[in-house]
Parts: C-alpha cells; structure tokens; sequence
C-alpha cells in the first residue's frame, strides 16, 4: 500500500503504517505481534514488507508489541537519544536503534521525516512530520498542549492524525482517580476535543484532504462526539475528510494514489 493508515489507536496500543513507492514504515508498535500482523494483512501488507519502525515515546501502549516483532525482525528502529536509553533497558531482545535528533530533520528512503518536540509525560516526547509522494502526513498524539512550535510544524499538512482524546465534563465525572484526572487535562496529559479542535482550526489550509482523530479514551469520549465537533470546524472545507482512528479495528485508508489522481 502507498498511504497512510491508522492500525491501531487509543491506551491499548498504538500502531500506524505509513508507505512510499520505495519504503513502508510503522510509527509506533504497541500492539501484539499477532495483531499487527492481522492488521497489516488488512491492508495487504506483510511484516517482511516493512523496513523501518519511528518510535514517538516510551509508553507501553507505543512500544509493547516491539520485544515479540524484533526476535524476529531486525530492521531499524528509529528514535531519539532519552527513548532509546528506556527501550536498551526495558526490551529485552536486541534492537537496531537509529538515533534521530528531536529537531533535526532526516530521510529514509524517499520520505523525509521531520520530528518535532511535543509536551507528554515521558523522557522526550515526539510528533513527526513526513514528506511522502508529494504530500506532508503530520502525526501528533500523546500531547497536554499544543503551543507555536506545534502549530507550526502541523500547518499546512494534507493528512493530519491529531489527538482527540477526551471531553474535559467526562474526565472531571469519570471514577478514576484523582491522579489519572489531573495527569490528562494537564500540558503532559492528553488533548481533549476541544483543545484538538482548536488546533485543527489554528493549523488548516485549504491544501488540507484528510483528518483522523486520534487516541480517543473509551470511558471519557465517544466517537460521535468527538466527529460532530470536528466536522463543525470543518464545516466550510467540504472536500476534507474526516475519520475515526480506531481502536480495535483498522482505520479507512488515505491512499497517496488515488489522492494524486483526484487533483
């Protein structure tokens, strides 16, 4: 496939494929290696196909499918320096790490990725920016705010994965914790709906065709609540569309061919 796919999104696991003409990549394994390879089939690729994982953070529900996929697939990881010292010490089978600066840009194969430093509760969060087949695909998940540096590193993107984690009345009336509470509506937590919405609003151009709302919590949203609000800042850019990035099941593809076939 040549495009862009969410496999997996939400708290228990985190996968997306992103493929080119020469090379396909994962953006984050946290789901089993079953799945994944499920998933994968889904959209008519195989394991041996990929030839690269990017790695955003350190979280389990970002990494957890990576010590299973690695006894057996010895492609390189890339990752910044602080979360290739967690993943040396938590993962136990040998990983080709390749280690990228969180502001410096770089390429593999024919898409250039662009990392940008996002604010989250781990040693040195990431979103990327990729260049792919004429079109920039922005990833930014697993963030409490999103200040001028993000905003600048999303605008003007054609495929936006962004985070719409929750509904802020939800959260305050859930039963969890005090503690889980505080950590998801603070600028380490996670963007609630509204926050994603802003951003959304502050970072399209009329070059925007695909938006997929990310790592949506399944006690403190829902999905229609979070695509009723999205489709109202979008209510003027009819051409764009707008999907779930689902948990359990893979998410509608964005394929870059048939994209370019339309313009």
């Amino acid at each position: 496939m040549i495009g862009f796919c969410p496999l997996a999104s939400g708290s228990k696991g985190n996968a997306l494929f992103l493929g080119s003409q020469d090379k396909k990549f994962l953006i984050d394994v946290g789901i089993s290696l079953k799945k994944l390879k499920e998933k994968l089939g889904e959209i008519g690729v195989t394991i041996d196909e990929i030839d690269a994982i990017l790695i955003t953070h350190e979280h389990s529900d970002h990494i957890k499918g990576l010590e299973k996929l690695t006894e057996i697939w010895k492609k390189p990881i890339f990752c910044n320096r602080e979360t290739a010292k967690v993943l040396l010490c938590s993962v136990k089978s040998d990983l080709n790490l390749k280690i990228f600066s969180s502001s410096e840009p770089f390429s593999f194969g024919d898409i250039d990725v662009f990392p940008f430093s996002i604010e989250h509760d781990t040693v040195d969060p990431v979103g990327f920016v990729f260049k792919v087949e004429g079109f920039k695909v922005s990833v930014c998940a697993d963030l409490g705010f999103a200040g001028t540096f993000v905003q600048r590193a999303l605008h003007d993107s054609d495929i936006l994965y962004l985070e719409s984690n929750h509904e802020e009345n939800m959260v305050h009336a859930c039963a969890r914790p005090s503690v889980y509470k505080r950590r998801v509506l603070s600028r380490l937590g996670h963007l609630s709906n509204d926050a994603c919405n802003t951003l959304l609003a502050q970072v399209m151009t009329n070059r925007l065709k695909c938006v997929y709302l990310a790592h949506l919590s399944s006690e403190c949203n829902s999905e229609e609540l979070a695509y009723k609000k999205a489709v109202h800042t979008l209510k003027n850019t009819q051409d764009v569309k707008l999907y779930i990035a689902h948990q359990s099941k893979v998410s509608i593809p964005f394929s870059f061919v048939e994209a370019a076939g339309a313009v």
